[in-house]
């Protein structure tokens, strides 16, 4: 008799550390309450702590329990919610016993994750299989949910195979075998999966596409003045104004495209930018100067300020998409988008020089000046740029005469035939240098990092 009052032999540590913890909740007031805790002892079981519904998150994190165990005779929402965010935050196997007999009460307990849902069912010696049964589920539900992820996984990389190989072959003219190809050596070279290649395949395509195109809003900001002051001087007055309304329209285009392809958390606010720049141009360009203004410049100077307006937003978008991507294929697509400006804004520039008066004229040609300068040096580093291919070399070979002829008209600016040749090497120029960058954008040197 004496031996059985002795308190029992303490359990080893490392017999402890095997056993199944169990958390333990119930409401804080439970008179029906069974003696759980002592139960779950019996059945080996060990209780790594209590708590109420109300903590139930908070202490399964902190406690780390293999299993909980719910005694909730009356579940309500709060009870559901806890379960639901338990499984969301600190996944683990839920035994709950309870009396709701509602069969709407059981199938909120299994949306919310519930592995056991005892129904007026609680006793001691069928405690130890419902725990068994309840871990036996969770596990299930998680190689379920492992195998659907797996299978997702993989859908999601045979997509992306699929669209970087659909890339490849539409910039390079590849077969889908010679691009799969192509996708699998740059994988084994940079020691990556195919599917990271892929992906980034897919990234830079994107960025590069998005760096043309906020470059070409670049672009429009000086062609929109260029042809303002073309049709200005009368020539070809009427064809400057269709091409003013076409490149209206095309700058809207640009934007809505962009719109739609760029993320509005992060570059909402630059594009935001541009198109309030865009709007305010438009205005500037669209009424009829006044005679004085007309005669001093003074509508062409306002209008100029608002187009250095529009650059400088299209600059900062620019910028910070080639910022986001991979730098040095980026960097080669806006600087040979960049060129495109810098046509338009010389022709411009020359051209406000002639019809400005004073010191707006001076400014004008030393601006024009500035402008060349930086075209040679800009050209000059793209013709050293190692991501050029031989069909990209040609092309900047071809620049060369179409930049000469630039040139000319802008030195001759001051005749009618200097003028023609101006307005006709500009749009020239700007034709080849769309090329040269759409080009760039599809060059297997880009695409590929």
């Amino acid at each position: 008799m004496l031996g059985a009052l002795r308190p029992p032999e303490p359990i080893p540590p490392e017999k402890d550390r095997r056993m199944v913890a169990v958390l333990l909740a119930a409401p804080s007031a439970a008179p029906d309450l069974p003696p759980l805790a002592d139960d779950l002892t019996a059945a080996g079981l060990r209780l790594a702590g209590r708590t109420t519904c109300d903590n139930l998150v908070r202490e399964a994190v902190r406690l780390a329990p293999n299993l909980v165990v719910c005694w909730e005779p009356r579940p309500g929402p709060a009870f559901f919610r806890a379960l639901a965010l338990l499984q969301d935050t600190a996944p683990l196997p839920v035994l709950v016993f309870t009396d709701a007999l509602q069969a709407e009460a059981a199938q909120q307990a299994m949306d919310s994750g519930c592995h056991g849902w005892v129904v007026q069912g609680y006793a001691a010696a069928r405690l130890r299989p419902l725990v068994q049964l309840a871990q036996a589920r969770f596990d299930h539900e998680r190689r379920l949910r492992d195998a659907l992820q797996q299978m997702t996984e993989r859908y999601e990389e045979r997509k992306r195979l699929s669209r970087a190989t659909g890339v490849l072959m539409k910039a390079r003219g590849l077969s889908e075998d010679e691009a799969f190809a192509l996708l699998r050596r740059s994988a084994m070279n940079a020691r990556h999966s195919v599917a990271q290649v892929a992906q980034q395949v897919i990234d830079t395509a994107h960025d590069a596409q998005a760096v043309n195109r906020a470059g070409q809003l670049r672009m429009l900001s000086q062609r929109l003045l260029k042809l303002q002051a073309l049709a200005r001087t009368g020539t070809e007055a009427p064809a400057a104004r269709a091409l003013l309304q076409q490149s209206l329209q095309r700058a809207d285009q640009q934007v809505a495209q962009l719109q739609k392809t760029l993320s509005a958390a992060t570059f909402g606010d630059l594009l935001q930018a541009v198109a309030d720049a865009l709007s305010a141009l438009r205005s500037a360009l669209q009424p009829e100067p006044t005679a004085g203004a007309q005669a001093d410049g003074a509508d062409l100077l306002a209008a100029d300020a608002v187009g250095e307006r529009l650059l400088e937003e299209a600059e900062r978008l620019t910028a910070a998409l080639q910022a986001a991507g991979p730098a040095a294929p980026l960097r080669v697509v806006n600087l040979s988008g960049r060129q495109r400006m810098l046509s338009q804004r010389l022709a411009k520039q020359a051209l406000q020089a002639l019809l400005l008066k004073g010191d707006a004229a001076r400014q004008a040609a030393e601006a024009a000046d500035a402008t060349v300068q930086q075209f040679v040096a800009a050209l000059a580093e793209l013709h050293a740029a190692p991501l050029s291919s031989d069909e990209i070399r040609a092309s900047l070979t071809a620049l060369d005469s179409e930049w000469e002829r630039l040139l000319q008209g802008v030195r001759a600016v001051d005749t009618p035939g200097g003028r023609l040749q101006l307005a006709q090497a500009s749009e020239s120029l700007l034709d080849a240098l769309e090329r040269l960058t759409a080009d760039y954008e599809r060059s297997l040197s880009v695409l590929m990092g």
